[in-house]
């Protein structure tokens, strides 16, 4: 499985838990690291076939970034609106993205507390992050359960050290899909004839 991460950090290198990330991803097998403020310059402005390329030529896609005011940075609101193109990832023939893989990786300052009914943030992160999925179905992508560090208002070293490994095993999973665990349970249980009798 290729796996594409594209990073939306306006300063990444003043970054705590996203550069560790993206430096620890920078080493790991069949990734590819792409630093969207780095690419773009000041203008925000990229090269739309290029990136489509990039697109087309790996397997999942992770959007990385620090939640902003329950959003993304602007730099890969840019990537989208002219990525994410008429005829590329939606409309008449916009099925290019279509079985491919799509995953946030995000650090947010508030508390995993605060996100939920009645919290400080009043909502729970599924729900703020719906846009994203509503993306990923729209390009026809299946949207896979996010990676979501909460805290780093107060986070340490430690804590933020602490994350990189279950992050590294979350976004390599090729059993994120619920289809595809679904899938080898399925074999095994075809394969175990006496345990498949037992769940029934």
């Amino acid at each position: 499985m290729k796996i594409l991460v594209l990073t939306a950090h306006p300063n990444l290198e003043t970054s705590q838990i996203n550069k560790v990330w993206f430096d620890t991803l920078s080493s790991a097998p069949d990734v590819t690291l792409r630093n969207l403020t780095q690419i773009d310059g000041p203008t925000m402005t990229f090269d739309i076939a290029a990136e489509q390329a990039e697109l087309l030529s790996h397997d999942r896609i992770i959007f990385q970034f620090p939640f902003y005011w329950y959003s993304a940075p602007p730099v890969l609101k840019a990537w989208m609106d002219q990525v994410l193109s008429y005829g590329f990832a939606y409309g008449p023939g916009g099925d290019k993205l279509s079985g491919r893989e799509f995953l946030l990786l995000i650090s947010t300052g508030g508390p995993a507390d605060s996100y939920h009914a009645g919290g400080y943030n009043n909502f729970s992160m599924d729900e703020f992050l719906k846009p994203f999925q509503q993306t990923a179905l729209l390009a026809h992508m299946r949207y896979l359960r996010p990676f979501v560090f909460h805290g780093m208002a107060r986070a340490t070293g430690d804590e933020i050290e602490a994350s990189v490994l279950p992050m590294l095993q979350h976004v390599s999973d090729p059993e994120l899909d619920p289809a595809v665990k679904q899938a080898r349970l399925l074999r095994e249980l075809e394969a175990d004839p006496e345990k498949a009798a037992a769940v029934s």
